[in-house]
């Protein structure tokens, strides 16, 4: 006997909709009363943010979200008052505004008059009018908040900084992104060291200062003295950040990840404090950092041998450099040595020998590789990621970086199943000097798929399978080309397929291209 879906209880069905995006969610509940009442079951939407343009009135949208669970809101468009959201979602846990531009202080002012003891993040990133002002309503109403999110809030000072660490002691996460006013003194009020007239964020675990440029190595030993729970700490773009500074942060046990990208002073000598420190780093980013050099590698391999992601993007390393680090580095997954001009095939070639656990690669820009070396690094049994932007190669021998990465599966380098991305490329070809037409010679049952991807278009190659699939006759190929040509970029689009499914060793003829906006072309192979 046949059991058709009506037959199915409302829970099995809340079950089943808790799988489908938020969009089907409200189609589901459109189709009839018993799909209504079960996907409005709050199982079904846990964890759902619901995003909201705020124009008119609308008196059952509160009603609606409350009926199915939902705490977390983000505000894509602010046209009513902000307190119109706080008395309509009675225990809202999140709430985003972030650029909400006309967002003000007498706004929020107005929304916040009562402790909200349900609310635990906040985000108002780029909401450019709020003041110090706000930051007081905030640490009076909203002691439970865990979040806090003020890049680019740039009319804050560090009297704000003073109010957050009177008022939010439980506080784990804040981004001061881009506030050009705050300086040492700040810093010293979120670590405690004003204790007469605050109690610090003490229990902070991540903080981002980036581009503060008035920070100081002062800020740094507020922090190592204050917040010993850090485990993010974010100080790109802080010019005023010494080696000395570093010295203070070498001593924080508790943090795992640490970003110097673009701190102009620090050097190898900042590089050895951390060594000879006491961290656990699982995570370091010195790019841009341009005094940083092939000591700073050896220094990493003798003290931060634990490192999971390490990037040295546009340092002065070489092939030197990377043969100290890599023999004491086999845990190292994520690599990025972009725009590093003295990594040469050699360095690959070390690369590919010692770092077997590495899943991305960054090559960026490094002008002195050669198919050689690219090759070695293909046969890295885990390499998921590929970056090879700027490469220096002629249009047919970046055609043979494909044919290395369609190779027959070995015992060191298994296929892969369906479905499971084996390599992104970053190609770099640019529009306008694109291949016209090119032969891959595909090892194993697959088919070339062109689908859009976050406002660009990728090529890719699949595995045979049985979705749908748009066939072009291998007699036509400018029909197939203008179909590429004129495919549509945007979200939620299918997937046309360029011919028919490629079968094991057969040669065909397809286009690789880019898009106008990105001047670059993806290939995804696996």
């Amino acid at each position: 006997m046949e059991t058709h879906i009506s037959c199915l209880f409302p829970e099995l069905l809340a079950m089943i909709f808790g799988y489908l995006d938020v969009r089907d969610k409200g189609r589901a509940a459109q189709v009839c009363t018993a799909w209504r009442d079960a996907a409005y079951h709050k199982s079904v939407w846990r964890g759902v943010e619901a995003k909201l343009h705020l124009r008119r009135a609308n008196p059952s949208l509160f009603p609606s979200l409350q009926a199915r669970g939902i705490r977390r809101v983000q505000i894509l468009s602010l046209r009513r008052s902000l307190s119109y959201v706080i008395q309509g979602m009675a225990n809202i846990e999140s709430l985003n505004l972030s650029g909400c531009y006309n967002l003000t202080d007498n706004g929020l002012g107005h929304a916040f008059v009562q402790e909200i003891g349900s609310l635990r993040a906040l985000n108002l990133s780029l909401c450019k009018q709020i003041t110090d002002s706000s930051l007081g309503r905030i640490a009076q109403y909203l002691k439970g908040l865990e979040v806090l999110e003020l890049g680019g809030c740039s009319n804050i000072t560090n009297t704000g900084l003073l109010l957050i660490a009177w008022g939010l002691q439980r506080l784990k996460s804040l981004n001061l992104r881009s506030c050009r006013h705050l300086s040492d003194v700040g810093i010293g009020h979120l670590a405690g060291m004003t204790r007469s007239a605050a109690e610090g964020c003490l229990g902070l675990e991540q903080l981002t200062l980036q581009d503060c440029q008035k920070l100081t190595d002062l800020s740094l030993k507020h922090i190592s003295r204050g917040l010993t729970g850090l485990r993010l700490l974010n100080l790109s773009f802080c010019g005023g950040i010494s080696d000395a500074g570093l010295l203070h942060l070498s001593h924080m046990g508790s943090l795992r990840s640490l970003n110097l990208r673009s701190c102009d002073n620090i050097s190898d000598t900042g590089i050895m404090h951390l060594a000879m420190g006491s961290l656990r780093l699982s995570g370091l980013d010195v790019s841009f950092c341009d005094k940083v050099g092939d000591q700073s590698l050896a220094y990493i391999a003798q003290g931060l041998d634990g490192l999971k992601s390490l990037s040295l993007c546009s340092c002065h390393i070489s092939d030197d450099g990377i043969n100290r680090m890599v023999r004491q580095m086999h845990g190292l997954r994520t690599l990025n040595i972009g725009q590093c001009v003295r990594i040469t095939d050699k360095g690959l070639e070390l690369i590919a020998e010692h770092l077997s656990q590495l899943t991305g690669i960054d090559l960026y820009g490094c002008t002195r590789i050669t198919k050689r070396g690219l090759e070695r690094i293909t046969q890295l049994p885990c390499l998921k990621v590929l970056n090879l932007g700027l490469w220096q190669m002629t249009d047919s021998e970046k055609v043979r970086i494909l044919l290395v990465l369609s190779q027959p599966a070995t015992e060191s380098r298994p296929f892969c199943s369906p479905g499971r991305i084996r390599y992104r490329l970053h190609l770099g070809f640019m529009e306008g000097d694109l291949p016209e037409a090119t032969t891959l010679f595909i090892h194993g049952a697959c088919e070339l798929c062109v689908r859009p991807a976050g406002g660009s278009v990728v090529c890719e190659l699949l595995p045979s399978s049985e979705h749908p699939t748009e066939n072009f006759r291998a007699g036509e190929p400018q029909a197939s080309r203008k179909m590429i040509r004129n495919f549509p970029v945007s979200s939620g689009s299918g997937i046309p397929v360029l011919g028919t499914p490629f079968r094991e060793q057969e040669e065909r003829r397809c286009w690789l291209f880019s898009t106008t906006n990105q001047k670059k072309t993806e290939v995804y192979c696996l």
